[in-house]
């Protein structure tokens, strides 16, 4: 497996974490998380991996996150109809993620957390 960086390309944290592998030399394909949303099966294992709450995939900072008022919603909802939700839109899904070739996950950037998750 090769490292995949899911992206949403006018998303200034994306260009940042772009520009960052680029000079760590790390080699990655690009994923248009707006054009090929993940399954909820690709969540639910980018999740497991990651080890994190399934609440740190949300785009906290979305419009659509707002306007849905999710903030409320998570409280009360399965992890499967969570992971439905994230599913039907990719803008709702926070970003970028990183996926190593190792398969660590990691969604948002920091450099530091990548930098560890690529044994950088």
């Amino acid at each position: 497996m090769n490292t995949t960086f899911i992206e949403y390309p006018k998303c200034t944290t994306c260009k940042k974490a772009k520009k960052w592998l680029s000079e760590q030399g790390v080699e990655f394909a690009g994923r248009h998380i707006a054009e090929a949303n993940p399954s909820a099966e690709e969540l639910r294992s980018w999740w497991q991996a990651s080890g994190l709450p399934l609440k740190k995939f949300f785009n906290t900072c979305g419009v659509k996150y707002r306007e849905m008022n999710l903030a409320e919603q998570l409280k009360t909802m399965s992890e499967e109809e969570m992971l439905t939700l994230l599913a039907s839109d990719g803008l709702l899904v926070k970003r970028p993620i990183l996926v190593t070739a190792a398969g660590k996950v990691v969604p948002g950037f920091k450099a530091e957390t990548w930098s560890a998750a690529l044994g950088k």
